[in-house]
């Protein structure tokens, strides 16, 4: 590894913004890899995600953050918000995400949070793709700039990779001159078990739609190497006995649709081949169970 130069820049940039605003996305195209799942529902992402990027005079360490949101009436949506709050308090720089030409009353409570936290804060504009018409977007930027004190109003597109180069750019200026904090190659600090856990999740997602909103949960409890394909069994948890067939689905087809997915998907991700063996448990209102949420790895 070479000695970085006197002028280095290294620190944390936590992406932090309302549910929905395209963190995930966001994070997973600076990265260059998938690290965060997707899906269209809000409140998808439930954990703190790291993603490294080098850069030649500057190592950003991204931390992805659930969506801050009101009216967290579940001991999840409280975990969510206090997993957010806590990334955005430890914070070398925040980037605020928002949605172009939108603003509502969650974006100023996100907003409030960074001004109490007191941490420096550019703005990444995203969908600027979606802004219709274009002649909306200074006038927005405008007014947002006036809302605070930012560092910097970056309009991109996740979606489309658009500006991100110089989203990039604008971070690594605002990080504090430090030496590298990570090992080159680096790319995150979330290991193999949490990755196969969160894909099979974001497929489930995906199939489910509305049927199973929050009530499922992923636990992988068991990886196994055979003859050079990974086993996987893993636990799919829902909260309330009546959803258990929902999520298997007629003679076991549904769950059959999301293995399959969930694996093509990972052979592609990881490099390898997997199998993964699925199962539903119940377990009793697990999003509203401190003991549950810290099991499961979401407290």
């Amino acid at each position: 590894m070479t000695e970085p130069s006197a002028d280095f820049r290294c620190g944390f940039a936590a992406l932090v913004g309302r549910p929905n605003v395209g963190k995930s996305t966001l994070l997973n195209v600076l990265v260059g890899q998938k690290l965060s799942i997707v899906t269209p529902r809000p409140q998808t992402t439930r954990h703190r995600i790291l993603g490294l990027v080098q850069l030649p005079n500057a190592q950003i360490a991204f931390v992805d953050t659930p969506g801050l949101h009101g009216q967290a009436r579940r001991a999840l949506n409280k975990a969510m918000n206090r997993t957010a709050a806590a990334a955005l308090e430890n914070a070398d720089l925040v980037v605020f995400v928002v949605e172009a030409l939108v603003w509502n009353a969650d974006d100023e409570l996100v907003l409030q949070r960074i001004a109490r936290a007191g941490r420096p804060v550019l703005v990444a504009v995203n969908k600027v793709d979606r802004a219709k018409p274009r002649e909306r977007l200074l006038p927005y930027l405008a007014e947002l700039d006036r809302r605070h004190g930012f560092l910097a109003l970056v309009p991109v597109s996740a979606l489309k990779e658009r500006n991100l180069d110089d989203l990039r750019t604008a971070i690594a200026a605002h990080l504090p001159v430090s030496a590298p904090l990570f090992p080159d190659g680096e790319l995150t600090d979330r290991g193999i078990q949490f990755r196969i856990a969160e894909m099979i999740r974001e497929k489930l997602t995906l199939e489910l739609n509305q049927e199973v909103p929050y009530g499922i949960a992923v636990e992988v409890e068991k990886l196994a190497e055979e003859d050079g394909q990974l086993n996987v069994d893993a636990a799919i948890w829902v909260d309330r006995e009546g959803q258990k067939p929902i999520v298997i689905g007629a003679k076991g087809e549904r769950l059959k649709r999301v293995g399959t997915s969930a694996r093509l998907a990972l052979n592609g991700l990881l490099g390898r081949r997997l199998h993964i063996n699925l199962w539903v448990k119940v377990r009793e209102n697990w999003a509203d169970n401190a003991r549950a949420l810290r099991e499961l790895g979401l407290e």
